[in-house]
């Protein structure tokens, strides 16, 4: 059975968030290049996370070509897809409004929030990044909301900045409540379907255990793949079953990927529905790493570029 979620801001499966000493040490560099122009800050920050600089320019790995988008990839409509309320709508034209998690209230003040209108089990998280949310389930949790208050705070994250994630430079900053799912009474294991102008290529599942989080992958047959990030959940040692609509979910992955270069799909599914949990363009901002590396480059084989690159000298 899966695990209730615990009552703390940072509610997602644990992973980049935990804080080792290493991690501060990374952060503190980050500060230090901040001011840096986008190519040179993330050929630094690949360098100290990865340990090799990126081929921005000619990428062939699947991490140098999220680089790469990052700098060169300025499509309009990322800016929709990696805001958290405003690809609602974007799914709902596509696929119809029963993917879609139900949104109880956009905005930036939570002291105006009609809470007579929102159900609960809700959560209330940014529109614009990850990692960060509450989860409520009765009147006392959202008194400690209010008089915590961290909207300001989720309000001022930028991704454009922090990963240089150009897609976050157009997305407002909101916070969203919408409805809690739950499956099993805990969270929902979270199933992220890697695609490639709409065809998957593998699908990222990431799953708590007895209050443990683990990661792993699988291809489109089902079959398990071997390679993990070292840096973010413990590898999952035995078997995950297939998802019961596990069809409908492909279908799902390759009709919102269809005409993107690359799209990584969230979902999220019990044994009667399926919802979308967020459409990713950069996963790990790029700079995950790949046990055994070569993955890296096999994955990366399958991108297409759908965008030009300057002329390499």
């Amino acid at each position: 059975m899966m695990d209730k979620p615990e009552r703390k801001e940072t509610f997602l499966v644990p992973g980049y968030q935990q804080r080792t000493l290493k991690e501060m040490f990374h952060h503190l560099i980050w500060r230090v290049i901040k001011p840096l122009p986008d190519k040179p800050y993330l050929k630094l920050k690949y360098w100290v996370i990865k340990g090799k600089w990126p081929d921005i320019d000619r990428p062939k790995t699947f991490c140098e070509k999220v680089q790469a988008r990052k700098l060169y990839d300025r499509k309009p409509i990322y800016a929709t897809l990696v805001d958290k309320a405003a690809v609602k709508p974007f799914v709902t034209e596509k696929l119809g409004s029963a993917y879609v998690t139900p949104t109880y209230w956009v905005g930036k003040d939570l002291s105006t929030v009609d809470w007579t209108t929102v159900p609960l089990p809700a959560v209330v998280k940014p529109t614009h990044a990850s990692a960060q949310g509450r989860f409520l389930y009765t009147q006392d949790d959202i008194q400690r909301l209010l008089a915590e208050n961290p909207a300001p705070a989720w309000l001022q994250l930028d991704h454009a900045q922090y990963n240089r994630e150009w897609a976050y430079s157009g997305v407002k900053p909101q916070v969203l409540i919408e409805a809690m799912l739950v499956v099993d009474g805990g969270v929902p294991w979270d199933y992220r379907f890697f695609t490639f102008d709409g065809v998957v290529s593998h699908i990222e599942i990431n799953l708590r255990i007895d209050g443990e989080g683990y990661a792993c992958h699988y291809t489109p047959d089902w079959v398990k793949l071997p390679f993990h990030d070292p840096d973010y959940l413990t590898f999952y040692p035995g078997e995950v079953p297939k998802p019961a609509r596990f069809d409908e979910m492909m279908r799902i992955a390759q009709t919102i990927g269809r005409g993107f270069d690359f799209l990584r799909i969230d979902l999220y599914a019990s044994d009667d529905w399926i919802k979308l949990g967020e459409l990713t363009l950069y996963p790990g901002g790029g700079f995950e790493r790949f046990d055994p590396p070569h993955y890296d480059r096999l994955i990366g084989d399958k991108w297409t570029l759908g965008f030009d690159l300057p002329n390499a000298a």
